[in-house]
């Protein structure tokens, strides 16, 4: 019972999903970019990265080791990526609220 308490395959494998979703949909170099288009694909991207944070816990019960392995794996693998240190954490952030609120409803 408590292995399974940190078995992260399924959280791991969700991160690096998203982060390979992510790098497709807003490439490194798009974002130094400014302008209209930049700005959607950017909040595109982004809130597709919740999006499917919020479905994942909603529909599996995470723990807090769990939900904090996702918001870090995630934060960085995009910062390795070569993404911005102030992107990178708001990301990490608003993972971390979005999975610790999906379990409360």
């Amino acid at each position: 019972m408590l292995l399974k308490w940190f078995d992260t395959r399924e959280v791991d494998a969700l991160a690096e999903h998203m982060v390979s979703e992510f790098a497709e949909r807003l490439p490194v170099a798009d974002c130094e970019i400014a302008g209209r288009k930049a700005e959607v694909r950017l909040r595109e991207a982004h809130e597709t990265l919740l999006r499917q944070a919020r479905e994942f816990a909603s529909t599996q019960r995470l723990n807090i080791y769990k939900k904090s392995r996702l918001a870090n794996r995630i934060k960085w693998a995009l910062r390795e990526a070569g993404y911005p240190k102030i992107l990178t954490d708001e990301i990490a952030y608003e993972l971390a609220a979005i999975t610790a609120l999906a379990g409360k409803g």
